[in-house]
This record gives structure tokens, C-alpha cells and sequence, in this order.
């Protein structure tokens, strides 16, 4: 069995491709895996059942769905990676012969995408050029790339005035799709005098404070 995978119930039907797995890939995938999109379509059973190993890989190894930082180093609220059950889920679909399904009616109504420009950055953000002393106390709910060079690899820590390291956000490998909001699980209380540091020479990122 793969590394992450589960044993399936052989007292459950086999996951097919209208009941569960189209839903997995509405839900997470088909921002970028769509016509029109940033990457190849997975949108129908004709387009996604020829990547099934590829697809199977990939989510084993949490490369897809994008999010652009890494696991672990900060924790996040609005990380989109799959849950261990949604990986199960295609990885039983696969093994099992990746079955279509006899019931087109078990699958949901496709997504809708607004094609319309990124949403501005919130008015109350601290932009962060290099290493940055804060001059008051901030309440910080998560963090957004700005300019940052694509294949970037960089660790964003807040050095504490009582000597302690907060983890804050790594991004790996950065591409535009990556530019987009890190909101922690549970906002951060960073005295005034703590340092942000390890942004560097000609990226910037931005602070989001707790907005009351």
C-alpha cells in the first residue's frame, strides 16, 4: 500500500468519480485545473481518469493542491491542502481501477470562478522590505507575498525581544499562484521590538494585523 494511504472497507462501495472524487477536485483542484485555468483541465472523467497515477503521486506527496509554503513552519487557517481523508479517498479511487460511477446524477454542479481582478490588500498591512524592527506591539493574523522572485525559497521568522524565534511563514519554490493571504490558525501577539527578519534584498511582504 502507499505511504499515506488507508486500507479500504471492502464492506464500502469503491469510491467512483461522480460520487466522491469530482467533488474532491471541484472543491480543491479546479481553480487552477480548469478551461481557462493556470494548468491542464481535470473538469470531466475523460480529462482526470488518464492522470489518475499522476494525480495519486502528487497528492500522496501533498504537492497538489498548490499553497505555496511549506507544512509545519507556522500554522495556518486557510491552508487548502488536502485532508488525510480526501487523500485516502482518491488514492482508493485509483487502486481500485478508477471507476467512473453508474449514477451522473451523484455528481455536483461545476464550480464558477470570478474573472475579475485580485482583491486589494486589507488598509491596515505592514509592508516589510529587510529585516524590520516593529515600533509597537501587533496583534498579527497572517501574512501576504508582495514582490517576491519566482523560484524565491525564503523563511520569514520574528525574532522576540526576550530572545525567542516565531516561526512565520516559508515560502518554497515561489510562484504567482502563492501570492495570496497566510492567515494563522491563532493570531500572533509580537511585542513592540520584535524583529522581522530574512526578507530579502528587493522582495517585500506584508504583515496583516488582527483587524478589532
Amino acid at each position: 500500500m502507499a505511504p499515506g494511504a488507508r486500507a479500504h472497507d471492502p464492506g464500502a462501495p469503491p469510491p467512483t468519480w461522480n460520487r466522491e472524487v469530482s467533488r474532491i477536485v471541484y472543491d480543491r483542484c479546479a481553480s487552477c485545473h480548469r478551461p481557462g485555468g493556470t494548468s491542464f483541465s481535470l473538469m470531466t472523467y475523460q480529462e482526470a481518469q488518464p492522470m489518475a497515477v499522476a494525480i495519486k503521486a502528487t497528492v500522496l506527496s501533498r504537492q497538489m493542491p498548490p499553497w505555496g509554503a511549506v507544512k509545519g513552519f507556522g500554522d495556518f487557517r486557510n491552508d487548502e491542502g488536502l485532508t488525510q481523508e480526501q487523500i485516502s479517498v482518491i488514492t482508493d479511487w485509483v487502486e481500485g481501477g478508477t471507476p467512473r460511477g453508474n449514477n451522473p446524477n451523484a455528481m455536483p454542479a461545476p464550480p464558477k470562478f470570478d474573472a475579475g481582478p485580485q482583491p486589494a490588500l486589507p488598509g491596515n498591512t505592514i509592508a516589510v522590505k529587510a529585516d524590520m524592527p516593529l515600533d509597537r506591539a501587533v496583534t498579527l493574523d497572517g501574512l501576504i507575498p508582495g514582490r517576491v522572485a519566482k523560484g524565491a525559497s525564503i523563511q520569514i521568522v520574528a525574532a522576540l525581544p526576550n530572545g525567542g524565534i516565531e516561526p512565520l511563514l516559508w515560502l518554497y519554490e515561489y510562484r504567482e499562484s502563492d501570492r495570496h493571504p497566510f492567515l494563522f490558525r491563532k493570531p500572533l501577539e509580537l511585542p513592540a521590538g520584535t524583529v522581522i527578519r530574512s526578507v530579502p534584498t528587493g522582495a517585500e511582504l506584508f504583515l496583516i494585523p488582527l483587524q478589532r
